[in-house]
């Protein structure tokens, strides 16, 4: 196989993961915190929980699942107006992060969520007893015991959002996965598409060793 076209397309390879590291970075930081927040709306508003309230607890769900359950690539379509009035554009790197944080958001959420069901009942129970603060029981108690949980529902979060990048080249957001298809496939390039999928496979790698590492520090489990 020859590999001169790799040599060739060094900058784009440069430039296409700045791109992507860009995509998953704002991304993963937005839907961290929005999706987190949504998240522990959706928990505590369950049945049983400190801010019990039912009506909103199936409005919450009912929005997660569909959101979840749509198609990216349209929602990415149908999102560009969105786009163009909070980055001024509906292409490149920084333009795909909005469709892709709003994804990824709903979709954390229900990993949130999850997380914090697996928290016993009695330490919330036992946090009440002693008089804390819904504020308290949230984040003192609840976040702390799914800490390691949450670590690895990141690190699931973060990979699944650099997969959907590739998608991004739809919509002239760019990144690896976009040089994969426009010089790999459309250009029949098989080195640069190799080149692509061990670049994909590393971050990958770096990621979810990177979480596992870090889950297994926080578990005093």
């Amino acid at each position: 196989m020859n590999f001169d076209n790799i040599q060739k397309l060094l900058p784009d390879f440069q430039a296409a993961l700045w791109q992507t590291l860009t995509m998953v970075g704002v991304s993963a930081a937005f839907s961290i915190m929005a999706g987190g927040l949504l998240g522990i709306w959706l928990f505590t508003s369950g049945k049983g929980q400190i801010f019990e309230h039912a009506p909103i607890n199936r409005s919450l769900s009912w929005i997660v699942s569909f959101m979840r359950a749509f198609p990216f690539v349209i929602l990415m379509i149908v999102l560009m107006p969105l786009t163009r009035m909070i980055v001024g554009t509906s292409f490149g790197p920084l333009a795909a992060s909005v469709s892709l944080s709003i994804a990824a958001s709903f979709y954390f959420a229900r990993l949130v969520e999850q997380n914090l069901k697996e928290v016993p009942r009695g330490v919330v129970e036992a946090a009440q007893a002693m008089g804390a603060s819904p504020f308290t029981i949230i984040f003192k108690v609840l976040l702390s015991e799914a800490r390691s949980g949450l670590v690895l529902s990141i690190t699931i979060l973060m990979i699944a959002i650099l997969g959907e990048s590739a998608a991004a080249g739809l919509i002239g957001g760019g990144g690896i996965g976009d040089l994969g298809i426009r010089y790999g496939h459309q250009r029949y390039m098989p080195d640069v598409m190799m080149a692509v999928v061990l670049i994909l496979t590393a971050l990958v790698i770096i990621i979810q060793t990177a979480g596992n590492w870090l889950s297994a520090k926080l578990n005093k489990r």
